[in-house]
């Protein structure tokens, strides 16, 4: 059930950056960092400290936009990074688990946005070395995964506040894609390494194929769940429209890996939605959720009980 009670709703200052020149330097994420190095042996914790310093300070001191943020309009965000391996005195291997969320007009509530968990991490670190990033080169795969998921971080966010508003940062972070091509210690990066990576997450938010997923995200945020607590009903009937309306897509990609971040991300939220009130569309709605995600048929189920 979502919250309603009020709250400033935080809308992006879309300001161009040459009319308030004093304003270029500002950060865009309030991004938690957590590196879990239980796995090593023996842990140099003073080390893994300075890790999760180093990577908290790039991500929310690099600035990744030209546009103004106030300190409470800042992305939340939380980056886990979990060490299975030391393979030498400064690399290692593990996972990357990124989570996102936007609020919602007139409520206490935040509506997730990213659930990614990336098993393909390989990167080396230098205690007290300045991580760097380059948008045109690829000096280091800790660098390029972080600023990868910045910008997916930024773009999913600006999607759900105007139509396709994400475009330039997911191109930014195809663009990494393109730079980490040939680091052979690097996976993540390339088609042939799986169907459900850094590479194909970026091809499926850029396709055509998914337009109407992309257009998924701005309706069902700002088009239905910031008008929530105003018309419910008349929401949770747009918001059905629009998942029905996902079908085109589903059919032409139905491997899609945006399909798995989306339903790993938004199914406990969709079921929330409608908890409540009668929906027209309700079996239509459900056999389609149950043929998109069929490991939740038990929690579709609900959408119907509550009808």
């Amino acid at each position: 059930m979502l919250c309603v009670y009020q709250k400033n709703f935080r809308m992006r200052l879309l300001v161009i950056s040459f009319l308030f020149p004093f304003f270029l330097i500002s950060q865009e994420l309030n991004c938690k960092v957590s590196v879990n190095y239980s796995s090593v042996p023996s842990p140099n914790k003073e080390m893994f400290n300075s890790m999760r310093q180093s990577i908290y300070e790039f991500m929310n001191n690099t600035t990744w936009t030209n546009d103004v943020f106030n300190n409470e309009e800042r992305i939340d965000c939380t980056i886990l990074i979990r060490i299975d391996q030391q393979l030498s005195t400064d690399e290692y291997s593990g996972s990357i688990s990124v989570q996102s969320s936007r609020p919602v007009y007139k409520t206490l509530y935040n509506s997730s946005l990213l659930n990614i968990f990336d098993n393909q991490f390989r990167f080396r670190y230098v205690e007290f070395e300045t991580l760097e990033f380059n948008e045109n080169n690829h000096i280091s795969n800790l660098t390029s995964v972080l600023a990868y998921y910045a910008y997916l971080i930024i773009g999913m966010d600006y999607d759900t506040f105007s139509l396709n508003g994400g475009d330039i940062f997911f191109k930014k972070a195809e663009k990494i894609v393109s730079n980490a091509q040939n680091d052979n210690n690097a996976t993540g990066w390339k088609s042939f390494e799986g169907l459900d990576n850094r590479y194909w997450l970026i091809e499926n938010l850029l396709s055509s194929d998914f337009e109407n997923m992309r257009s998924f995200y701005y309706q069902y945020h700002r088009e239905g769940l910031d008008n929530f607590t105003e018309k419910p009903d008349f929401v949770r009937e747009k918001i059905a429209e629009s998942i029905i309306l996902l079908r085109e897509s589903w059919n032409q990609r139905q491997r899609g890996y945006l399909f798995q971040v989306f339903f790993d991300t938004k199914t406990d939220e969709i079921v929330n939605v409608f908890s409540q009130g009668n929906l027209m569309q309700a079996d239509e709605l459900v056999n389609l959720l149950n043929q998109m995600s069929p490991n939740d048929i038990d929690k579709w189920k609900k959408i119907l009980n509550n009808q």
